[in-house]
């Protein structure tokens, strides 16, 4: 059976170089290995003719040599290319690192897999805080209590008992990983004695053990900015779990969470609130007093027949900002006017009178009601006249 053309093989180009032959090949090798299609025969056939075709395409004079002569240039004792599927200048690890990035998610092959049993950062916490509306105005200054892992004291966190210490692991010679042959490739795992450590503690401390940490409440002091609002973070850098083998710490975030307030209701920097209007005091004008949320008082000016739903704005009554440079927000008060409740019999006489007050200067809202009513009414009884 003729051979194929060895660039087909591959599926490159003449004119391809070194890196692209090499990608191709990784490619390649990885889908045809047998490793991976156990019991395939075709797939083994295609592995092996890969190997080939890499073998004579990578190596420059060999390269040259079949260019000009094709598979006639190692007939009769010329070199075939045949020989380590891997090709001359092929790491098989190389190929391997992809695999392993494919199957376990990393991209570091065998130097990600030796990092794991190095130095560790520690672990972010969580802590979520809730404040009021009054505390998030003015900003201040908490303690909260944050249970954390910290070093064991009696053994200083090696997890070993006090007078003794961790020992060189003997399976993994304390590399905390292990090599396994499986056909071409070196399989490299987490050493299953020391976990990845490199490391056995024979005796462990009673304290934590053998972890070498314990679980401590802590006390952190937390400066809340003002004008902070629900959803916002803090973070404390450092402040998070131990890291392992001397790997730094993680860090702590705070969540901010504002609780609802019984008067003010809040949309960014703005406040709004809802206020009652006497319907006398709305009807003549006057003023009302309404409180603030620094705990102050503000007198509200009710223009002459105002009505339920108007809102007037009081100027930078509102939250702060915590970006500096931005102004402070507004209070927007929304008034509703309030119909009296168990009137006198003289109250009632006077309002009667009051009643008697008609047209668009007295009543404006609804004698646009009225008129558009009418308008309303008339449009339908003009449909019922006309003819069919």
């Amino acid at each position: 059976m003729s051979k194929r053309d060895y660039y087909d093989v591959l599926g490159v180009e003449r004119g391809a170089d070194e890196k692209a032959l090499k990608s191709a090949y990784r490619k390649l090798a990885m889908k045809f290995h047998p490793d991976q299609n156990p019991g395939d025969k075709a797939a083994e056939d295609k592995f092996k003719e890969v190997g080939e075709a890499y073998s004579v395409l990578s190596d420059a004079q060999k390269r040259a040599a079949y260019d000009r002569f094709g598979h006639a240039a190692f007939e009769n004792g010329g070199g075939a290319g045949g020989g380590s599927p891997f090709g001359q200048g092929v790491n098989p690890e190389d190929i391997f690192q992809d695999l392993f990035s494919q199957v376990f998610g990393g991209g570091g092959g065998f130097a990600g897999a030796r990092k794991r049993g190095g130095p560790q950062r520690g672990a972010d916490l969580r802590y979520d805080l809730e404040i009021t509306l009054a505390e998030a105005y003015f900003g201040k200054d908490e303690t909260i209590h944050v249970p954390q892992a910290v070093a064991c004291k009696p053994c200083d966190g090696t997890g070993a008992a006090p007078g003794t210490k961790p020992e060189t692991c003997e399976t993994c010679a304390g590399h905390g990983r292990v090599r396994a042959q499986q056909g071409f490739f070196t399989m490299e795992r987490t050493c299953h004695i020391c976990q990845g450590r490199g490391t056995v503690i024979r005796k462990p401390c009673k304290t934590c053990g053998g972890a070498g940490q314990v679980k401590e409440e802590r006390q952190i002091s937390v400066k809340i900015p003002a004008g902070v609002e629900s959803g916002m973070r803090i973070r404390l850098t450092g402040e998070g779990e131990p890291g392992t083998a001397g790997g730094p710490k993680g860090d702590l975030y705070i969540f901010v969470e504002v609780v609802e307030h019984d008067i003010f209701e809040r949309d960014g920097p703005n406040l709004y609130c809802r206020a009652p209007v006497p319907m006398a005091t709305a009807a003549l004008g006057g003023e009302i007093e309404i409180p603030t949320i620094d705990g102050g008082r503000a007198r509200v000016a009710i223009p002459e027949g105002a009505q339920t739903g108007r809102k007037l704005r009081l100027r930078g009554k509102g939250m702060p900002s915590v970006r500096q440079g931005n102004p402070q927000g507004d209070l927007y008060v929304e008034m509703f006017v309030e119909t009296p409740q168990n009137l006198s019999p003289r109250q009632k006489e006077l309002l009667r009178q009051f009643c008697d007050c008609s047209g668009a200067d007295c009543h404006p809202e609804s004698e646009g009601f009225l008129g558009r009513i009418k308008r309303f009414w008339g449009g339908h009884e003009g449909d019922e006249k006309r003819p069919s």
